[in-house]
């Protein structure tokens, strides 16, 4: 089934609203990517003006800034620690933006939005020690 972003068909005191028309293809939503632990999966979605987005639906590695020497490095995921986007997300292991990763750098924050850039972009919160 489709998910809907329209309007919404139920006023603020709960009447209904009269329906003056039928969806529209703008209106229309998606899935989200759920972007988990495994080897790398994307998919190619097109997008309104024929543009494209990648969806990123698992990984193995993310691009670690670390803010002390500048520097970024391409590292192994080991685990999700938490995702405050979702209690679900955080038992399941999903990665989305600000979930918290632990990698062989150290533990660190996702920056980038996997479901929609395609990359997981993190940066180091604390170093392996």
């Amino acid at each position: 089934m489709v998910i809907w972003h329209g309007r919404s068909r139920r006023l603020p005191t709960g009447a209904r609203r009269k329906k003056f028309r039928k969806k529209r293809k703008y209106e229309m939503g998606r899935d989200p990517a759920e972007t988990i632990l495994g080897p790398d999966k994307r998919k190619i979605i097109r997008t309104r003006g024929g543009n494209t987005k990648v969806r990123l639906l698992s990984t193995e590695y993310a691009n670690v800034v670390d803010p002390d020497s500048g520097t970024t490095k391409k590292v192994k995921i080991v685990d999700v620690l938490e995702n405050p986007a979702n209690i679900d997300y955080s038992r399941r292991g999903v990665i989305t933006k600000g979930a918290v990763i632990k990698t062989e750098m150290g533990i660190a924050r996702v920056t980038s939005r996997p479901g929609q850039n395609g990359v997981v972009n993190a940066i180091l919160i604390r170093e392996k020690g």
